[in-house]
């Protein structure tokens, strides 16, 4: 199997230490997030795990657990969110240009094809509106040139808690948010992927087919192709996706919804942003689960 680290919340940025001793003690606890009393055994051994995908804002503190994880074996690959939002959408994670310094030592350490950066979600808004997605994912695709070969971007879901937190944060600091028709979307990736492919970068969309255009890539987020030559030995996953739109690899994620204290705006995996912060400070790292 392949083991996702997490699309739920940001182990490599917050839950490193977790994470590592999960890996040395072979194994990890993960509880079903719709039933509460479901709790799986999963092994984290060179036996049972083709590969990790790590999803983070920040892998500037996981850079010495990525070691380990290469020294037992495993492949891996990151998933690097880097957009350089307004504090008042992205009001604590790393700086644009600190996380670019960061991809790029992955990328020369264990290769740049561990390393996909992530322009997603993209929010359209008062604050960033089409043109400044232009400008801002440009200079981006400029910056990571030779980290990597892969820009992956999607538009906003707005889901439940997507409503909800973008809704207070508008509140808050007073911007306002739209969710345009199809065809706005589509111009704009247009315009994207030709940035994308000016700095060496092919575009893939994730999870939203219906908005490919020419030269956009269907995104494998959980790419057992990419996991396979990173190994550079074929993998034995499954090509079953976890959502019908999804066209990724099948695998098990062993994170946490409402855990993340990044606080995004956008966020579609943590309900309250405060109590998030609280579970973060109360977590035990000794725990077998998150």
């Amino acid at each position: 199997m392949i083991i996702s680290a997490s699309y739920r919340t940001d182990i490599p940025a917050f839950y490193g230490d977790w994470f590592s001793r999960r890996l040395q003690a072979g194994s990890v606890q993960v509880q079903n997030p719709y039933n509460a009393r479901q709790v799986s055994t999963l092994a984290l051994t060179p036996e049972a795990v083709d590969g990790f995908v790590f999803w983070t804002r920040n892998v500037q503190p996981f850079l010495p657990v990525l070691e380990e994880v290469a020294a037992r074996g495993f492949p891996f690959i990151v998933q690097h969110t880097v957009l350089g939002y307004p504090r008042s959408l992205d009001r604590a994670v790393v700086a644009p240009e600190r996380a670019v310094a960061a991809l790029h030592r992955v990328a020369e350490r264990f290769g740049p094809a561990t390393v996909v950066w992530r322009y997603d979600p993209v929010l359209f808004s008062d604050l960033t509106p089409p043109a400044w997605h232009q400008d801002a994912f440009g200079r981006l695709a400029e910056s990571l040139r030779g980290a990597t070969d892969e820009a992956v971007v999607s538009f906003t879901q707005v889901y439940r808690k997507t409503a909800r937190n973008m809704a207070a944060a508008a509140e808050r600091h007073g911007f306002a948010w739209t969710d345009p028709d199809d065809d706005a979307k589509r111009a704009l990736l247009t315009a994207l992927a030709a940035q994308a492919e000016a700095a060496g970068l092919r575009l893939a969309l994730c999870g939203q087919p219906h908005l490919l255009v020419p030269a956009v890539a269907e995104a494998a987020c959980v790419d057992a192709g990419r996991l396979a030559r990173v190994a550079g030995r074929p993998l034995r996953a499954a090509a079953r996706p976890h959502r019908k739109t999804c066209a990724c690899a099948e695998s098990r994620d062993i994170g946490a919804y409402d855990s993340c204290p990044h606080g995004c705006a956008y966020c579609y995996a943590v309900r309250d942003p405060e109590a998030a912060r609280r579970r973060h400070r109360g977590h035990d790292p000794a725990a077998p689960l998150l």
